[in-house]
């Protein structure tokens, strides 16, 4: 129980540090949920953390009828995640005037912190819900379409939105931060073969 509380605050803090620090500043998306709680966020100066939670609503309403164990494993990291991401907010002026960082930068340094967030939930199989449970839903209906492939297009459309209402940086900078995020996220859900096989 210790551990898994421990996990769910390392990796909730690594998402909350990538978002403030790194992405907000810039007005960079992620995919996923996220990347739709951080579109509200700056067209309504909604807290991202709120914003987050409201966007998960209707995908957890539609876990709870149809997988119950996925809504109990991600509405803790969701939770969590969403408390340290809007509780760090008011720091996040410090942050950018003690490191002026140009915007790549510090969208690849956010994606590989989201990521490295998102993976290390990932590994001990918990998660913050959000399109992972859509792309799990499909793939479940639909056999031959992988969830990986669920979740790239699921973010490209959300990062081509952000691009339209924002601008064609906005849309380059988030294809960094995926990018990155999609490395990070690899790396720390990698696992090695045993060179023994029984």
């Amino acid at each position: 129980m210790l551990q898994k509380v421990a996990t769910i605050a390392l990796g909730s803090m690594l998402l909350a540090i990538g978002v403030n620090f790194f992405l907000v500043p810039y007005q960079v998306l992620d995919g996923g949920i996220l990347g739709i709680a951080l579109i509200l966020s700056y067209i309504t100066n909604l807290n991202v953390g709120l914003a987050s939670v409201l966007c998960s609503i209707p995908i957890f309403a539609l876990s709870w009828f149809r997988h119950r164990k996925l809504f109990f494993s991600s509405l803790q990291g969701l939770l969590i995640s969403s408390i340290l991401i809007d509780a760090i907010q008011p720091f996040q002026y410090h942050f950018v005037f003690l490191f002026e960082l140009s915007a790549p930068v510090s969208s690849v340094i956010g994606g590989l912190l989201l990521g490295s967030g998102f993976g290390i939930l990932l590994r001990y199989n918990l998660s913050t819900g959000g399109t992972d449970l859509i792309a799990h839903f499909v793939s479940t209906r639909i056999k031959r379409i992988n969830v990986g492939i669920v979740l790239f297009a699921m973010d490209a459309i959300i990062i081509s939105i952000g691009g339209i209402l924002f601008s064609v940086e906005t849309f380059l900078l988030s294809a960094m931060t995926i990018s990155a995020g999609g490395l990070a996220t690899g790396l720390c859900t990698w696992r090695p073969a045993s060179k023994w096989r029984t």
